[in-house]
């Protein structure tokens, strides 16, 4: 009965220590799991947009520039109020793989992120949205484009770090035809329904990257946006993504923690045991 009594104990002591590192480790693990889910969507975009006809691709792109051109910047809406979360729509099915309207890669922050057509709360759970309403992500004069995403999930990174990037940073965005570079020419933080700042202008071909602002209370919007910038395909191989590379500085920290802990464990429990006797 006492041997029963002893190891009772025991377990009751170390059972809040396992619990916390659970806890501890839980975010990492889905975070890690998420962005191999992201490398896989974004690989099986990038095969099957390979396997399109260019013909196909030049009058899918043509359908969207038209999209473009009919599009009302006064109905631009916050894509994070519940009026403008209404799913996917049929607005960008000409630029669909899967259901996926492309790829945004942000060398600064190692993300690299599939984009979907809309702002529905499933959609940004899961992905980055492009907002209804917005040029679509195919470049060109007089465009401008939104592409939204959160921030501080507790299992997905997104763009809970866009706050790093500083003017001259570059992104890409990569959608059936090709691969567009923005550098990063203006960083505001504005009120959830003041538009202005990503309205068409003539001549300028912009992307604007929004998320909600400041962390954990999302009360305004931070809008990144980035002017096209061309940047030969050479260049643009070099500026790889290296997504795990946050992951695996954490896993090394998370390591040390675990070999301090048990070191310490371990004498503890000699100490004790000894005691005992």
């Amino acid at each position: 009965m006492i041997k029963y009594k002893k190891i009772f104990k025991n377990v009751i002591w170390i059972l809040p220590v396992v619990l916390g590192l659970g806890i501890m480790i839980y975010p990492l693990v889905s975070q890690i799991y998420y962005q191999s889910k992201f490398s896989n969507d974004v690989k099986e975009f990038q095969n099957a947009k390979s396997n399109i006809p260019s013909k196909d691709v030049e009058n899918r792109i043509e359908l969207a520039r038209n999209y473009n051109n009919t599009l009302d910047p006064a109905r631009i809406g916050d894509p994070f109020t519940s009026d403008e979360k209404k799913g996917r729509e049929a607005y960008a099915k000409m630029l669909e793989i899967k259901e996926k309207i492309g790829y945004i890669s942000i060398p600064k922050i190692n993300q690299e992120i599939p984009i979907k057509a809309g702002t529905e709360e499933s959609i940004l759970e899961e992905c980055a949205g492009h907002m209804e309403g917005t040029s679509l992500p195919i470049g060109g004069k007089g465009t401008h484009s939104v592409i939204t995403a959160h921030r501080g999930l507790p299992n997905k990174r997104l763009f809970t770090d866009l706050d790093k990037l500083e003017k001259g940073d570059l992104f890409h965005i990569t959608n059936i035809k090709e691969t567009l570079t923005y550098k990063v020419d203006q960083i505001l933080v504005v009120e959830p329904d003041d538009f202005e700042q990503v309205l068409v202008v003539e001549s300028k071909d912009y992307v604007t990257l929004l998320t909600c602002t400041p962390y954990g209370v999302n009360s305004h919007r931070l809008l990144v946006r980035g002017e096209r910038y061309i940047l030969p395909e050479d260049d643009i191989k070099k500026e790889k993504v290296d997504v795990y590379r946050t992951y695996r500085e954490k896993i090394i920290y998370i390591f040390i923690a675990l070999i301090i802990l048990a070191i310490s464990f371990t004498l503890f429990w000699k100490r004790r045991r000894k005691f005992e006797k």
